[in-house]
């Protein structure tokens, strides 16, 4: 049973010198003279930074303490990770975001963890990016990861957990170019050609055929392909279906996606809308049903009792979920072009091959809209007319 949370400390005379005091955790604070404006104001800001509640942030713990002097960077990541927590969430659940802000902070913490933050300039941070470089990370995932370092510096100047000046030094520190360092460059995505994917199709189940097959109709990303529910499918009585995604990449810079679905797709994907409109269309628990169940009709003898011991396993600790993950997506991928002896591909380049085959027939725009880009090149483009654009596009070739 949850403890009685604790009453909120008084405003009080200290009568042996007149002024106003509160007294918090063990401590008093003196606020001025007694009944003045000004110690009522201190008062106020004195117990919204320094009362303990139950869920008080670690931010004004720190600032009632260092006051810029012995802040450590462990400390601020602490403090940091707090605000990260809540910030970087879609949907009530952690975005990719808060990983990646691990892995850059992880050789931050190995190299200054305790050091103190008015100690850590450019200096430390290129001795940082060093390390990431010999850890064989990309060049343009360290730019990201220092970017995000600088960001908390930011965000600690905010809090007044330290002075601005050591944000702006961070700032001199200039990123990585092409070709001017160690790091090794990233592998950009290409398009990959039907006959890899159509080999690799026999290996994978019917569902994970079909969301590859719709996804290449009409361009989306592998999130929006694993989160499609008939509840998100609108105008089906029209020639061009439109599918709006209940989460997708660029929706915190309040952008509209539509993805619009042609008549080959729509055949595809129809069989798969008579259920639950809550429910998600691709769901690896009937997939995971309807593989053991082929499974069993296939079987040409009859299991032994000794048999079925052997095989009966305990519960597994990861129940399939009730819808596939980008990642679930990509790994059932992986595990098929091991099989098939393929190249190895990936669902993001589906994407790229539906784009470039758009761009050939339509253009830049034509591709750029389909595809849900916010812009083609440094032109801003994307407007409703460009919805109009891609519902053409679409009841032509999706």
């Amino acid at each position: 049973m949850a403890g009685k949370p604790k009453k909120v400390p008084s405003y009080c005379k200290h009568k042996a010198s007149g002024q106003a005091v509160v007294h918090i955790d063990g401590r008093d604070f003196y606020l001025g003279v007694y009944g003045t404006p000004t110690s009522h104001e201190k008062y106020h800001r004195v117990i919204s930074e320094n009362f303990e509640s139950s869920k008080r942030s670690k931010v004004f713990e720190l600032a009632a303490r260092t006051r810029n002097s012995d802040l450590t960077i462990v400390e601020l990541i602490a403090a940091y990770w707090e605000h990260a927590e809540v910030y970087y969430q879609k949907n009530g659940k952690p975005t990719s975001e808060q990983t990646s802000l691990k892995l850059a902070f992880r050789p931050l913490k190995e190299l200054y963890g305790t050091s103190f933050v008015n100690q850590f300039g450019p200096l430390s941070l290129e001795v940082v990016r060093e390390q990431m470089i010999d850890a064989g990370i990309t060049r343009k995932r360290i730019n990201q990861h220092v970017g995000r370092i600088r960001r908390m510096f930011k965000w600690g100047v905010s809090k007044e957990l330290l002075p601005v000046a050591i944000y702006e030094a961070l700032m001199t520190l200039d990123g990585l170019k092409k070709g001017r360092s160690k790091a090794k460059e990233s592998k950009p995505i290409k398009p990959v050609e039907w006959s890899v994917v159509e080999k690799t199709l026999p290996f994978l189940s019917i569902q994970i055929q079909i969301m590859i097959r719709i996804q290449l109709l009409v361009g989306c990303r592998p999130e929006e392909i694993t989160l499609i529910r008939p509840c998100d499918i609108f105008d089906q009585n029209q020639e061009v279906w439109e599918y709006i995604p209940e989460s997708h990449k660029a929706e915190h810079h309040d952008r509209e996606r539509k993805i619009f679905i042609g008549f080959r797709a729509q055949a595809l994907l129809s069989k798969w809308l008579n259920r639950d409109p809550q429910t998600y269309c691709f769901c690896p628990k009937e997939s995971r049903k309807s593989f053991d169940i082929q499974r069993k009709n296939k079987r040409k003898t009859p299991h032994t009792p000794s048999s079925q011991a052997r095989r009966r396993k305990r519960t597994p600790k990861k129940q399939p979920g009730d819808h596939y993950t980008t990642a679930s997506y990509g790994q059932a991928i992986r595990n098929a072009c091991k099989k098939a002896g393929n190249d190895h591909w990936t669902p993001n380049q589906l994407r790229h091959t539906r784009g470039t085959m758009l761009r050939k027939e339509y253009g830049l725009e034509g591709s750029q809209v389909v595809l849900g880009h916010a812009k083609a090149d440094v032109t801003q483009i994307y407007a409703e007319r460009n919805f109009e654009l891609a519902r053409t596009i679409m009841s032509e070739t999706g």
